[in-house]
């Protein structure tokens, strides 16, 4: 599927820009209209309008109207859980090396954040297959999908279960080109991980701590299965600019997870020995307390707050089907040229 373009739609979803830089994103709907201190904006004086105009509310403040970009939407979307940072969503796509094409599987599946990052790098001929245990959060990424996306792509598709159980039942062996992992506790499905992936397919885990980082390099050098993983994180620091005033801004986006990846070896094949220092290989019940949920700070969303996000990410699901509608309503017009 392609990016909309035109002008506004009801049902589109609109990033506005006001005075000071200060952000909103809003779904138009008829009879729609934005208050704030500064005054108001009907959402009709949006509508018809480019994208990148600049609307005036009743105060005489101006604002600019745009689509939100992938991380924008990201960001302000309705969560049913923690999101992949646009920060190491790209570098997932970089260091995952996924391609137009390719066959990607992911798991979990979240609020779909990364999954739109991973639909657009494996284009129309690719494949992604989203692993997801509980389906309230499927409902939420399935959505959220729709919402940016304007429908749901046909190149997805969303599996329910254990990715240890599902994987095998649902993956051919040797088929899958990409393993994604965003998950607790990765190395639990690492072996049928290794089975769905072809030779010299990559597998990837996002995880939060030391802890997890490090016991997923040992399992996987244990499994004598992949190459030698390497691991990273990423921080990006914004700058200010203005004239001779240059400098970094005094807030980052720090840490928020680590990458680790390596690649699938041949089966049978024997990777040459890699040398390093003597250290603890072994984990104990101490060790495991320090990757539970609770103690990585992953908290869970009660029951209430979670049907909530499920009911805005699919009302602005039918309001991007309703925009979509209206665009190829006029894509099927007859020229009067």
């Amino acid at each position: 599927m392609t990016a909309p373009r035109g002008p506004f739609r009801y049902g589109d979803r609109v990033q506005l820009t006001g005075p000071k830089g200060k952000l909103q994103t809003i779904t138009l709907r008829e009879g729609g209209e934005l208050h704030s201190h500064l005054g108001m904006i009907a959402h009709a004086q949006i509508e018809g309008q480019p994208d990148g105009s600049v609307i005036a509310n009743s105060g005489g403040h101006e604002f600019l109207a745009l689509r939100p970009l992938l991380k924008d939407f990201v960001m302000s979307m309705p969560r049913g859980a923690a999101i992949v940072y646009p920060k190491d969503a790209a570098q997932i796509v970089q260091q995952a090396d996924i391609f137009p094409g390719a066959v990607v599987v992911e798991a979990g599946v979240g609020s779909g954040a990364l999954s739109m990052s991973l639909l657009r790098a494996v284009g129309a001929s690719g494949r992604l297959m989203s692993f997801e245990r509980r389906e309230e959060f499927a409902e939420v990424a399935r959505a959220n999908v729709e919402t940016f996306f304007g429908g749901l792509p046909e190149q997805w598709s969303i599996h329910f279960g254990d990715l240890a159980d599902a994987l095998p039942r649902d993956a051919e062996p040797g088929s899958v080109d990409r393993v994604v992992l965003d998950m607790l506790a990765p190395w639990e499905v690492l072996p049928a991980v290794a089975d769905a992936l072809a030779p010299g397919g990559v597998v990837l885990c996002y995880v939060a701590t030391a802890t997890q980082l490090s016991r997923v390099a040992e399992f996987l050098r244990e499994m004598g299965d992949f190459t030698e993983p390497e691991a990273s994180e990423t921080m990006v620091r914004g700058w200010h600019v203005d004239g001779l005033a240059v400098r970094p801004d005094h807030r980052m986006v720090a840490h928020t997870g680590f990458l680790i990846t390596a690649r699938r070896l041949a089966p049978g094949s024997i990777p040459p020995e890699v040398k390093r220092r003597a250290s603890k290989r072994s984990y104990g019940d101490e060790d495991q307390e320090i990757w539970t949920p609770g103690a990585v700070g992953d908290r869970e969303i009660t029951d209430k707050n979670l049907r909530k996000r499920i009911r805005e990410a699919e009302k602005a699901a039918g309001g991007a089907r309703h925009a979509a509608s209206l665009r190829d309503a006029d894509a099927s017009e007859p020229s009067l040229d």
